[in-house]
């Protein structure tokens, strides 16, 4: 009976603290160093400039402010940004498979910068590898290397200057990357 209890008490441990735990292995957050503009520019630049990343076909797709609604319809909230990125190299396998397609849900890749009543910049992404091995071999090998890749996205290196931050181009007037400033996904 203890033996029966014990087992059935660590699997109720077990359950708990791997809830407990979920949301902050699905997600990372870490300070930037610089400000809202500059984050975002610095991580767009890194997109586009990097000839490895060109070569893996990142490219682009959107940057968009969620903030914009709350703000419109009232609400006082700090900035959000989301820089949409997405390379048909990983989104395709996942496409075309039709018991993985529901995880076009995930595409473009989305990288979050905001600020936060402390006064920093911060940037979050989805754990794209911790993710993508919930799904099976193919998805998890696809996921680990958009893992690999977005750490060369979130680079940071404060001897580059500044660059410009690129802005969305207009959409089309139909259809279209919905006002992405590059390639769709």
């Amino acid at each position: 009976m203890k033996l029966v209890l014990g087992l059935i008490g660590g699997i109720l441990i077990t359950a708990i603290a791997g809830y407990l735990m979920m949301p902050s292995m699905m997600f990372t957050e870490r300070a930037s160093p610089f400000g809202m503009e500059e984050t975002i520019a610095r991580i767009q630049h890194n997109i586009e400039d990097n000839p490895e990343l060109k070569a893996k076909g990142w490219a682009l797709s959107g940057l968009r402010n969620p903030a914009r609604a709350v703000q419109t319809d009232g609400g006082n909230v700090l900035p959000v940004q989301m820089i949409e990125v997405c390379s048909t190299k990983y989104s395709k396998p996942i496409l075309k498979e039709d018991t993985v397609r529901f995880l076009s849900i995930l595409m473009p890749c989305k990288i979050s910068v905001y600020k936060k009543q402390d006064g920093k910049v911060y940037i979050g992404t989805m754990n794209a590898g911790l993710m993508g091995k919930m799904f099976g071999p193919m998805v998890g090998d696809v996921m680990g290397q958009v893992a690999a890749d977005q750490k060369l996205f979130l680079v940071m290196d404060p001897n580059k200057p500044a660059p410009e931050m690129i802005l969305p181009k207009a959409a089309p007037a139909a259809g279209g990357a919905g006002g992405g400033a590059g390639g769709g996904c």
